[in-house]
C-alpha cells in the first residue's frame, strides 16, 4: 500500500479485496456489514485462508463500488471468467447508446457538451464545444484531444482560463483518486505524471489530498479580447451499466452562468463560426 493506492500485481483475490477496502477507508466490520457477510469470513478471504465464491466477489465488489474493469480483474484472480464485456462505442452492441449520446450532445446546443472516458479523452463533442474552443483559442483548434491536457497546457485552454487554479486543482484531485483506486491503470498514472510536468503546476499538487471534498459547483471562466464566458457543468453517467465501456463514460454538459454568456453562445451558433 502506497499513499492509499491499490497495488496488486500478481496478488490473490483476497489481497486485492483488502486493498480496495483500504482505499475506501472501511474497516473489516464495516465492509462485512455492508456486504452482509461475517467479519470472520471476510478476514479469512483477505488473508487467503478462504477462497471466495463468485457470488462473494460480486457482493464485496458491489459494497466497495469497484469499477467493472477492476471487477473483471477480481474474477480472474479468483479463478473465474470475467463477467463484464468491453465493447467499442461504434459496435452494433452499443449502437442504441451511441444514438442516445449523439441526441444528448445535440440537445445541449448552443452550449458545449462532451463525451469523455475515464482518462478524460474527448470521444465526441457537439458543434457548440468546437465553436467555443475555437473562439477562445483565437480561431485555432486545441492541440489535444484530452481535456486534462487542454486545461494544463499553457499553450492550450489553460492560457484562456481566468480561474485556472480553481478549476485545475479539483481536476487533479480527481485524477489522483482515479490512480489511487486502480494502480493497475497505467494510463491514468502516466496521465497524472504528464499533467504534473507542465510548467507552473504547484508542487503540493503532486501529492494526493485525502479527505478533500470537491466543491458542489465549479465555474469555468474563459476570457478573450474582452469577452468573458462563464460556464458550470453537470455530469451524466450511465446507470447500472453492464459493459466496461459504458461504465467508464460520462457526458459533461456546460451551462451559461450569466445572460451575457448565453447570448454570446447563441450568437456564435447563428454565425456558425468563431
Amino acid at each position: 500500500m502506497d499513499n492509499g493506492q491499490v497495488s496488486y500485481d500478481g496478488a490473490g483475490v483476497g489481497a486485492m479485496l483488502r486493498e480496495w477496502r483500504l482505499v475506501r477507508r472501511l474497516s473489516q466490520l464495516e465492509l462485512a456489514l455492508q456486504a452482509d457477510v461475517s467479519a470472520r469470513h471476510l478476514s479469512y478471504v483477505e488473508n487467503g485462508k478462504s477462497q471466495p465464491s463468485r457470488e462473494m466477489i460480486v457482493r464485496l465488489a458491489e459494497a466497495l463500488g469497484v469499477p467493472l474493469r477492476e471487477r473483471n480483474a477480481l474474477f480472474i484472480a479468483g479463478g473465474f471468467a470475467p463477467k463484464y464485456p468491453e465493447s467499442g462505442l461504434d459496435t452494433p452492441r452499443l449502437a442504441q447508446m451511441r444514438y442516445a449520446v449523439e441526441a444528448i450532445l445535440a440537445q445541449q446546443e448552443p452550449y458545449p457538451a462532451f463525451l469523455l472516458n475515464r482518462h478524460w479523452d474527448i470521444l465526441m463533442a457537439n458543434d457548440a464545444a468546437m465553436r467555443i474552443n475555437r473562439f477562445v483559442l483565437g480561431g485555432r483548434d486545441s492541440k489535444h484531444v484530452n481535456m486534462l491536457h487542454q486545461f494544463f497546457d499553457p499553450d492550450d485552454l489553460r492560457g484562456t482560463l481566468e480561474n485556472w487554479e480553481e478549476i485545475a486543482g479539483p481536476l487533479l484531485r480527481h485524477l489522483h483518486n482515479e490512480v489511487a483506486a486502480s494502480r493497475s491503470d497505467t494510463k491514468a498514472a502516466t496521465l497524472l505524471e504528464e499533467v504534473l510536468a507542465y510548467p507552473g503546476v504547484p508542487a503540493h499538487w503532486r501529492h494526493r489530498e485525502l479527505g478533500t471534498a470537491p466543491a458542489p459547483v465549479l465555474t469555468t471562466c474563459f476570457k478573450r479580447d474582452g469577452v468573458r464566458l462563464a460556464f458550470f457543468s453537470t455530469i451524466t453517467t450511465f446507470g447500472t451499466p453492464r459493459d466496461v465501456t459504458l461504465d467508464e463514460l460520462h457526458i459533461e454538459s456546460c451551462f451559461p452562468v450569466d445572460d451575457d454568456t448565453a447570448a454570446f453562445c447563441r450568437g456564435l451558433q447563428t454565425k456558425g463560426c468563431c
